[in-house]
C-alpha cells in the first residue's frame, strides 16, 4: 500500500495518490493533470479510478483531463448530477485498487454528493479516510455551497451534523484523516495548521465535533461566517458541466504579443491587463491600467475573486513565468487569456510607452503626515475581522475582496490622500492597481502594512462590536 498527499499551497488543497499492486487511484485532482500522470508512470501504474468527493467550489477539478489521459472512470457519490459521463456510486459501495478497497460514505451536508472514501487495508482493516469538505484539521466544510438546493444553510448544516455522527465519529481513533484542503482554505471558518490527523485527535480538538447536539452543531458551524469567495458558485457550475482542456487553453494564452499588438489588443473594453510580477516591482512601474495579482501570494484565489470570467486577459509577466501563470489561472476556471507582453514589462517601458507608478511610503511617513493633512484617509484593506481586532483611528476599511463593488469606492472622495494597506502589503498593492485604474491617482502604498504601521506612535483601536 502506497499512499501520497500532493498539496498545492497556493490553494490549500490536497489531492491523493493510492496505490496497490500496479494500480492507483486519484482523488480530488487538480486542473494541470501532468503530476499524476507522471507519478503513476514513474510508479509503473495503471490508473483505474478517480474520486471526486464532491463538486469543489475553489477550484476546477482535473478529473476530465486526467480521464481523457488515462481512461480511468470518474466515480462521484450518490446525489450526483453532471453534464459528461461519471459512475455515480451507491452509499457504501467498494472498489477495489489492487490489494486494497475504497469505500463510499456518503455524508451530504457541505454538499448535498459529498461523500468520503474509506480506504482498508491488505486485510480489510479500516486505514485513512478521505473527508474532502466534510472533515477538516480543526474544522468542518461550510454549509452553504450546496449549489441548486432548496435547503437553508441550517438544513445543510443539520445534514453535515447527522453525516459525521453516523459515518465518521463511529471510525477506530487511530484512521487517518486526509482532507481536502489545509490552512487558508475558504471552504471552512478556520482550519488548523496540518493537513491531516486521526479521528482520535479529531474527536478531542475540533470543535465542531465537540458539540453536545445537533442545535449546538448548527449554531457552532454557522454562527460567523463570511460570505464565500465570489467564483465559488462559478468554479462548482464548471466541475458539474465541464471545460475545455488545459492544452487548449495553454495554446491560447501562450501567444506572444509585440507591444503594438498588445497596445491593440489591451485598449478593448472587455480585455484585462493582469500583471503578475512582484508587488514590489509593480509599484516602481507599470503598463496603465493594470491589475497587480502578484504570483508570490495566493494567486489564483484573488485572480478568482476580482476578475472578470466573462473579459479576456493579457499578461505582463516575468520572462519564464507565462505557463504557471495561465495553469494557475486555470485552475480556478480562467479559460480566456489571450496572450502576453513578449519581453515583460521592460519591452514596454523601453518601447518609450507611458507608464504608471504606485508611490511607496514607509510606516513612519504615515505617523509624520496623519497629524497635518486633514485630507488624509487610511485605507484599511483587510479583512472586517482583521481590521476589528486593530486598526487606525478613523481609518476606513474596504476588504479587497470586496473593491470591484462601485458602492465601497464611491463613498472615497477625490480631494482624499488615500494611504492605502493591508497586513504586510501584498494586499495593499492589488488594491491599490484597483483604485487607479477606477481613477484614483491620489494613494499611496503602505509599505509593509499593519505589521509596520502599530509599531509607530499612531493610536489604534478595536471594534469590539465585530469581536463578540
Amino acid at each position: 500500500m502506497y499512499v501520497q498527499q500532493l498539496y498545492t499551497n497556493c490553494l490549500s488543497e490536497a489531492a491523493y495518490y493510492i496505490e496497490s499492486n500496479g494500480e492507483c487511484a486519484i482523488i480530488d485532482p487538480l486542473r494541470d493533470v501532468e503530476v499524476y500522470l507522471n507519478l503513476a508512470k514513474e510508479r509503473n501504474c495503471t490508473i483505474k479510478y478517480i474520486f471526486e468527493t464532491h463538486f469543489h467550489a475553489d477550484f476546477v477539478s482535473g478529473h476530465l483531463d486526467l480521464a481523457r489521459s488515462s481512461n480511468a472512470p470518474i466515480v462521484y457519490g450518490p446525489q450526483t448530477e453532471t453534464s459528461f459521463p461519471v459512475y455515480v456510486a451507491k452509499d457504501g459501495e467498494q472498489f477495489k485498487v489492487g490489494d486494497l478497497t475504497i469505500e463510499v460514505l456518503h455524508t451530504p451536508g457541505h454538499t448535498l454528493e459529498s461523500s468520503c472514501y474509506l480506504l482498508k487495508d491488505e486485510n480489510g482493516k479500516d486505514h485513512c479516510v478521505f473527508t474532502g469538505d466534510t472533515l477538516f484539521v480543526g474544522d468542518v466544510g461550510r454549509p452553504d455551497l450546496a449549489q441548486g438546493a432548496e435547503l437553508s444553510m441550517s438544513d445543510l448544516a443539520g445534514k453535515l451534523y447527522d453525516s459525521l455522527q453516523q459515518k465518521i465519529m463511529p471510525l477506530a481513533d487511530d484512521v487517518i484523516v486526509y482532507p481536502a484542503h489545509g490552512p487558508g482554505s475558504s471552504c471552512g471558518k478556520s482550519l488548523g495548521p496540518e493537513t491531516s490527523s486521526t479521528i482520535g485527535e479529531q474527536k478531542q480538538m475540533n470543535y465542531a465535533l465537540q458539540q453536545p447536539g445537533k442545535e449546538a452543531f448548527i449554531k457552532a458551524v454557522t454562527d460567523g461566517l463570511g460570505a464565500p469567495p465570489k467564483y465559488f458558485p462559478v468554479n462548482a457550475r464548471i466541475n458539474k458541466e465541464g471545460y475545455n482542456s488545459l492544452d487548449a487553453v495553454l495554446q491560447k494564452g501562450l501567444t506572444a504579443l509585440s507591444v503594438d499588438e498588445f497596445k491593440q489588443v489591451s485598449i478593448q473594453p472587455d480585455t484585462i491587463i493582469l500583471d503578475t510580477r512582484n508587488a514590489s516591482l509593480f509599484t516602481l512601474g507599470f503598463v496603465p491600467g493594470s491589475i497587480s495579482i502578484g504570483l508570490e501570494g495566493r494567486f489564483a484565489e484573488w485572480a478568482g475573486a476580482l476578475l472578470s470570467f466573462t473579459e479576456n486577459i493579457v499578461l505582463v509577466c516575468d520572462a519564464g513565468k507565462e505557463e504557471e501563470t495561465i495553469v494557475r489561472l486555470a485552475r480556478v476556471g480562467f479559460d480566456k487569456v489571450i496572450g502576453f507582453l513578449n519581453g515583460g514589462f521592460e519591452a514596454w517601458a523601453n518601447a518609450g510607452e507611458p507608464i504608471d507608478m504606485i508611490i511607496d511610503v514607509e510606516a513612519d511617513e504615515l505617523a509624520m503626515d496623519l497629524p497635518h493633512d486633514d485630507n488624509l484617509l487610511v485605507v484599511d484593506v483587510r479583512k472586517e475581522t482583521e481590521f476589528a481586532d486593530g486598526h487606525v483611528k478613523d481609518a476606513v476599511n474596504l476588504p479587497l475582496g470586496e473593491m470591484t463593488d462601485p458602492g465601497l469606492i464611491a463613498n472615497i472622495e477625490d480631494r482624499d490622500n488615500l494611504y492605502v494597506h493591508c497586513a504586510g502589503g501584498y494586499r495593499s498593492v492589488i488594491a491599490s492597481s484597483i483604485l487607479k485604474k477606477q481613477g484614483f491617482h491620489n494613494l499611496r502604498n503602505v509599505v509593509g502594512g499593519y505589521n509596520k504601521i502599530k509599531e509607530q506612535k499612531i493610536e489604534i483601536v478595536k471594534e469590539k462590536s465585530v469581536l463578540n
